[in-house]
């Protein structure tokens, strides 16, 4: 259930409250805060439907003794083993570049609450495969930062279009004015597109 303050604080802006009337967030798994699990989850489930992703990632998870994908036995499993479960080439090697990048930078039980928004981003980034979207998803949802807006995700963007009309701008005059128009939203706008999510009812 989302806190009766955010709901409050969002309900002041007038385009954003009858939405926030209409509409009740869902409760999606955080994984406990495992960042890399949630980055492991978002690369198998993109550009999938959630059932197609559901069976690719529990196949992906039965390969593993424990069911968990860590880092050493998943860069033992080769290209030809990850597909075999329903992963594509390059979903393979994303998955093989988080696991590596892990390792490499002593991730392990690392402590996310002394990084900010911005510093997980630009370090998680440089994992090819995992870009800013992906990133924002597991901060937003793994980690429950509260105040991400992820400009770039579609549903956000058309919908933040809609609502504060500013279908006549494109390019960066566009971006900097959906920031603009989402910054009553602060410090919350991580909830505030969660609720243009539900505007469409679509999963991310």
């Amino acid at each position: 259930m989302t806190d009766p303050s955010i709901i409050a604080h969002l309900s002041r802006e007038p385009r954003l409250a009858p939405i926030v009337k209409k509409h009740s967030l869902q409760q999606r798994p955080d994984h406990g805060g495992d960042v890399y699990f949630g980055l492991i989850r978002s690369i198998t489930y993109q550009q999938l439907s959630g059932r197609a992703a559901g069976t690719i990632f529990g196949r992906f998870l039965g390969i593993f003794p424990d069911g968990y994908p860590h880092p050493e036995q998943l860069l033992e499993m080769s290209g030809t083993d990850l597909r075999a479960v329903g992963m594509s080439r390059p979903k393979a090697g994303y998955l093989h570049n988080v696991a590596g990048f892990w390792l490499e930078h002593k991730l392990i039980n690392e402590d996310w609450s002394r990084y900010s928004d911005q510093e997980i981003i630009d370090l998680l980034t440089q994992i090819k495969g995992v870009g800013q979207w992906t990133v924002e998803m597991v901060l937003m949802f793994v980690l429950h930062r509260p105040d991400l807006l992820p400009i770039d995700d579609l549903v956000v963007r058309r919908n933040l279009v809609a609502l504060f009309d500013l279908h006549h701008l494109k390019g960066k005059a566009l971006v900097r004015a959906m920031i603009e128009a989402a910054e009553p939203w602060r410090p919350y706008r991580s909830y505030a597109s969660r609720y243009l999510w539900e505007m469409d009812s679509t999963e991310v």
